[in-house]
């Protein structure tokens, strides 16, 4: 009956640094559910800002105007910051979707999404707005600190590496 009781309180507060003390069993579901989550994290920031870098890109005049009259990105000229973000938006969620320098994604889009959120107007910074900017920046970080995961690119190229 302790060892029962050991096994659940080790399992109920490991903080995930040490998933060897895990039990057997357990250990393997929980890298195979870090890396699901890891590639649902993944794929929803990948359809959200490629889909807004596509939107960019559909009327780039209005995309220029945007972030000459409304978007202030600091320390950046507006057209550069259109061509940046924009670029940011389109290259790197392709990179999270095949888990190909998967932590270097993840803080590309951390960033974009941090410039976002930084210039926007404080009128236009809806409490929705907000909430989402930081899933997304929280999702984005998680990423560049863990990885991709194991079912990424990033992983068969450390496989082959290593």
């Amino acid at each position: 009956m302790n060892t029962l009781i050991s096994h659940t309180l080790r399992t109920f507060t490991d903080p995930g640094l040490t998933p060897t003390r895990l039990p057997a069993p357990l250990q393997v579901l929980v890298r195979e559910l870090q890396s699901l989550a890891l590639l649902a994290a993944r794929l929803y920031l990948a359809r959200i800002f490629f889909m807004s870098g596509l939107t960019k890109l559909r009327d780039w005049s209005s995309t220029l105007a945007l972030f000459n009259d409304v978007y202030q990105v600091p320390l950046l000229p507006p057209t550069l910051a259109a061509y940046m973000g924009t670029a940011g938006e389109l290259v790197l969620p392709v990179l999270l979707v095949l888990g190909l320098a998967g932590r270097f994604a993840g803080a590309g889009l951390f960033v974009v999404n941090g410039m976002a959120a930084l210039s926007l107007m404080a009128d236009d910074f809806t409490p929705v707005a907000q909430a989402q900017h930081t899933l997304w920046g929280v999702l984005a970080l998680a990423i560049a600190l863990f990885g991709a995961g194991r079912w990424s690119v990033d992983r068969f190229i450390r496989a082959d590496g290593s």
